[in-house]
């Protein structure tokens, strides 16, 4: 394949004074620069932001965060953020001040010969981003002589009609091809090669199936609570932050068909047919959660209704365990069983397959369930990579058995892997939305879900630290499976 071009373009941020900014954005766009046109850069970066604030200032700011995020080389870095930063303020997002932005962006164009090419990135709170969209419109920043691209950060809206009032609102004014709602999950390179693994390994796609594949897991477990987050938490919950995007984006990844070529609407048309598929999730298989205090040694880790800006009284989840069915030729009776929470014991983004137990058993001696099934674990974070586990015979006497595993890790094999915002704003500025999610997903998505909002649940306690309420494990369990925890 060949290497995608990136055209000459001015990138604006806007809400570029925000944590995201300095955590992720910048340091992408730092690693994704061209050393070779130094003097003469192909991207200038625009930050745009309510504070008042000189271009000094800003580019300070940059290079303070690019610094800390691990950047070293003083002069280089200073280099970038003089040639390549410029800042405007915007004040009150008001007219006048979108009539200042686009003017100065106009006159970067003009005065470093740069074509009309304009990437938008809204790192902004959600309620702001109509008005923002309408905006940029009105003053013509949205229609020029050469391409704009516009990036979406979630929540893409708060429910079904939310998302749908969000798109349409935005198709008023921008083509499908033009925006790109981003989920960072989809960046990583193990998600990627997920794909590359399943389609061009005929071992693994021909037992990709109910015939060979018993159930699969996805958990996507944080060791960290809600922290300076709670107003927005309250507002969303787990199910929201996590489940409606995150782990249905890796679901229908796992169980998509073969698409007829390995281009965005092929792949976004499979994943599609996924959602569409899906049986209607019935409330006996979700189990909600909320972590409460745990105290070790001298430290107490509050619980989340402890949390700055939560009520004490609050039910939102912080932990959803659910099961979801795929009503098709291939996956029909495969449980996917999918996880995700706070205060969980530790970081770990995983895909568990469990294949299907031999047809019968040879070591009849042997316990019943001593030997384990075959797995294969998929690991996103923290080290990304895939574990093939499987049975050997230990030596010696009694006749027994170990489970084993091959192992591969990416970066031991090609070394530090690029940040998923790195990959992701390299295809946005190259025109690639294969790992962007489209207006009928996002849509469908939230319409599986929503009946489970608008009913009232139950919400389980667990304590800090541990892997969830005994109920998630009961999900599991009243089916004959348990909860798989990598390798």
């Amino acid at each position: 394949m060949q290497e995608p071009v990136v055209e000459p373009h001015v990138f604006i941020i806007l809400g570029a004074t925000g944590d995201l900014t300095r955590r992720k954005l910048l340091p992408a766009l730092y690693h994704l620069r061209d050393p070779e046109n130094a003097e003469k850069p192909t991207r200038l970066i625009v930050g745009a932001a309510l504070p008042e604030m000189s271009e000094e200032a800003f580019r300070l700011w940059a290079y303070e965060g690019l610094h800390e995020a691990g950047w070293r080389n003083a002069n280089e870095l200073r280099a970038w953020c003089n040639t390549c930063l410029h800042y405007q303020t915007v004040r009150q997002g008001g007219p006048q001040d979108y009539e200042a932005l686009a003017g100065y962006i106009r006159q970067l164009e003009r005065t470093r010969h740069m074509p009309e090419n304009l990437v938008f990135y809204l790192a902004l709170p959600p309620a702001t981003v109509p008005a923002t969209i309408e905006q940029l419109d009105r003053v013509g920043l949205l229609k020029g002589r050469g391409w704009v691209r516009v990036v979406f950060e979630k929540p893409f809206g708060h429910d079904f009609y939310s998302a749908r009032a969000l798109n349409t609102e935005l198709h008023r004014y921008l083509d499908e091809s033009q925006i790109y709602r981003i989920d960072h999950y989809l960046g990583k390179e193990t998600v990627q090669n997920l794909l590359a693994f399943r389609f061009s390994n005929p071992i693994f796609e021909s037992l990709w199936n109910r015939d060979r594949i018993e159930s699969i897991q996805i958990t996507v477990a944080e060791d960290l609570g809600v922290e300076h987050r709670g107003a927005y938490y309250q507002q969303a919950g787990a199910l929201r932050d996590m489940v409606q995007n995150h782990l249905t984006q890796l679901m229908t990844v796992v169980a998509m068909e073969v698409p007829v070529s390995f281009e965005a609407p092929a792949i976004q048309s499979e994943k599609l047919k996924v959602l569409h598929s899906v049986s209607p999730i019935i409330q006996d298989d979700v189990i909600f959660g909320q972590y409460t205090a745990w105290q070790v040694a001298d430290v107490t880790i509050p619980g989340y209704r402890e949390e700055p800006g939560v009520p004490k009284d609050s039910i939102t989840e912080t932990f959803v365990a659910l099961k979801a069915e795929i009503h098709n030729w291939r996956w029909k009776g495969v449980p996917f069983y999918l996880r995700t929470g706070k205060r969980l014991p530790r970081k770990l983004t995983q895909i568990a397959v469990t294949f299907r137990d031999a047809p019968i058993q040879v070591f009849r001696s042997l316990e019943p369930g001593s030997i384990p099934p075959n797995k294969l674990l998929i690991t996103l974070q923290p080290s990304e990579g895939f574990s093939l586990c499987f049975s050997v015979k230990s030596p010696g006497r009694p006749f027994s058995f170990s489970e084993r595993a091959l192992q591969f890790e990416y970066e031991k094999s090609f070394g530090p892997l690029p940040e998923a915002y790195e990959t992701l704003l390299l295809d946005v500025m190259t025109g690639d939305q294969t790992l962007f999610v489209s207006a009928e997903f996002t849509e469908t998505a939230w319409r599986l879900y929503d009946p489970l909002l608008a009913v009232e649940r139950a919400v389980h306690p667990y304590s800090a630290s541990t892997w969830g309420p005994l109920e998630a494990d009961t999900l599991v369990e009243r089916n004959g499976h348990q909860w798989q925890l990598g390798w």
